[in-house]
């Protein structure tokens, strides 16, 4: 073997050589590695044969191309995620099943300078993707609960005030809010009240939907966004949620603590502002603390959104 044939089969990415009709001529073992294909059942097929998924028209575009103009081109995982299908090797992830890939194409010239053929440059970028995506996930999660935090409810906001002004569907907000919650944290400790509020996110994500927009907004406080959901329809969950937080009470050690919530509903105005919004939901939650807590307040949305 010499020294070209041993880089080739120890460097750490995968290198794949196709002819002008897409054959496999060369495969290198970090290919056989994550494919778990051998070189030997490789090396004369047709790359299409062997994935078919992989074969359209953009893979083939970039090839034709390569082969064409003698240009490089990428193959990046932004927007691919992928180009040979392979298991993720750094362990099972519902998130990322597949190794990420970047790929590189480009072409090999004989003496004469003629393009031969077009060699493909795999590697693997899964590790960072991994990290990328827990960096993003913890700077929109709140550390105690798991559910969202304020920053990313927010923006959330935002977003969906904007988008039921552009299509007119109906939004609403809920804004929750632990009754005397000081009060757990200075009879039972603080753990019981960190305990609690854990308790209360699981109970909360139960009872929403899966399209609804669940968060801490700070303290004792969390904040559901509620899309294409009328106020009528927001203050029958608001209800069913205090319900069913009043009637389960709170186990922490050798603790029996009974909790309940205050709820403030509103829906959207045609000019509301992510300010104007969360204003009249504390309002409406102020409210409801006012007359005594355990109970659900509401500021209807004034007129629904222009369609």
């Amino acid at each position: 073997m010499n020294e070209y044939q041993q880089i080739f089969n120890t460097i750490n990415l995968g290198l794949v050589v196709l002819d002008r009709e897409l054959n496999v001529t060369a495969w290198n073992r970090w290919m056989e590695l994550h494919s778990g294909m051998p070189a030997e059942k490789v090396i004369g097929q047709p790359v299409c044969d062997l994935f078919p998924a992989l074969c359209d028209n953009s893979f083939i575009r970039i090839v034709k191309s390569v082969f064409a103009f003698g240009n490089y081109a990428s193959y990046s995982q932004k927007l691919h995620k992928y180009l040979f299908p392979m298991k993720n090797p750094h362990g099972s992830s519902a998130v990322f099943p597949r190794m990420q890939q970047n790929c590189t194409f480009g072409p090999i010239r004989n003496d004469n300078k003629e393009i031969i053929a077009v060699y493909i440059s795999v590697q693997d970028v899964t590790d960072f993707v991994m990290y990328e995506h827990k960096l993003i996930q913890m700077a929109k999660i709140d550390g105690l609960t798991g559910i969202y935090n304020r920053r990313y409810l927010d923006s959330r906001l935002t977003e969906e005030i904007e988008r039921s002004r552009r299509h007119g569907n109906p939004l609403s907000i809920l804004l929750l809010d632990i009754d005397h919650f000081k009060k757990i944290n200075d009879t039972h400790g603080h753990l019981c009240g960190d305990y609690a509020l854990r308790k209360i996110s699981e109970l909360l994500q139960e009872l929403v939907r899966t399209s609804d927009i669940l968060g801490r907004y700070g303290g004792e406080e969390f904040l559901c966004i509620l899309p294409e959901t009328s106020h009528e329809q927001a203050v029958v969950l608001a209800e069913r949620c205090r319900e069913q937080i009043a009637t389960k009470p709170l186990a922490c050690e050798d603790h029996q603590a009974r909790i309940t919530i205050s709820i403030g509903v509103t829906g959207q105005h045609r000019d509301d502002t992510l300010d104007s919004i969360k204003k009249r939901a504390d309002d409406a939650l102020y409210q409801a603390k006012r007359e005594g807590r355990n109970r659900v307040c509401s500021c209807p949305a004034a007129s629904e959104p222009n369609p």
